[in-house]
């Protein structure tokens, strides 16, 4: 299917908010802008909701400013699960995207966590076993789709970095690590307040192909920081701006909007 580069595509996944583990219902709204250069590239909107231990989350991304000149991107997203505890356990993922005359989609299906079926359309072409990583038998266990794995439980702030947390996108496994850099403060339309800045280490696990330039890069040489606030009182933490560093330039995730309704 046709993919958004990597670097783009994991800067989106870290501006995603999602639900939160709370004994009434909540609601939560994010919208984000993501630059190159200072100038806008792309949009996305999010909502997402809890009640009675089941979250859903619905999203818009699409290409903006001068990038809908070169590739007018737009898709819609969702993800729904249920939370155990502090961790969020996924049952399902989709998302469809138009790229001009192109149209893709992705769907992911779980059972207790771990992928039980993968759907791309249109289906991906035949891999050189010589050139491709393959997913192993354990690694699509325990693992969390885009939408769900960029949101942080946590006791407070402090304990928001300090994590590994395993993504799969239909297509690679990856981990992604977060470690403790700063504490702050900001203010955008629906929050103003703390927040907490971690450094975000990757590393593709399976499902890539050898040597590709863009996730070497991103392994050994970019500078991915992100941005935690706190969704509410709920315990629940979801960044509110990212920077990613890619071979032309940084990448920057600045939210918009940043709110929860009780």
């Amino acid at each position: 299917m046709p993919r958004l580069p990597h670097a783009l595509a994991a800067a989106l996944a870290i501006a995603l908010p999602s639900a939160a583990s709370a004994a009434s219902p909540q609601s939560f709204k994010g919208a984000y802008t993501v630059s190159f250069l200072g100038l806008s590239i792309a949009r996305s909107t999010f909502s997402s909701s809890y009640e009675n231990g089941v979250y859903t989350i619905n999203g818009t991304v699409s290409a903006a400013g001068l990038a809908k000149l070169f590739d007018d991107t737009r898709g819609t997203i969702s993800s729904k699960g249920t939370i155990s505890g502090q961790k969020m356990v996924p049952q399902a993922f989709r998302a469809d995207y138009t790229s001009g005359k192109k149209v893709s989609a992705i769907d992911i299906r779980f059972t207790n966590g771990n992928v039980t079926s993968t759907q791309v359309i249109p289906a991906p072409g035949k891999r050189d076993p010589k050139e491709w990583v393959p997913l192993g038998a354990g690694d699509l266990a325990s693992v969390l789709d885009p939408m769900a794995a960029t949101v942080i439980h946590a006791d407070s702030l402090d304990k928001v970095c300090g994590r590994t947390v395993k993504i799969y996108d239909g297509e690679m496994r990856a981990d992604l690590t977060l470690s403790y850099v700063s504490k702050g403060t900001i203010s955008v339309p629906g929050y103003k307040g703390d927040t907490v800045t971690c450094r975000m280490g990757f590393e593709p696990v399976a499902g890539y192909r050898k040597g590709r330039k863009a996730l070497e890069f991103l392994k050994n040489k970019s500078r991915m920081m992100v941005t935690f606030a706190p969704l509410g009182q709920t315990g629940v933490y979801a960044p509110i701006h990212a920077t990613v560093g890619t071979q032309i330039g940084p990448l920057t995730i600045s939210a918009r909007q940043f709110e929860a309704v009780q």
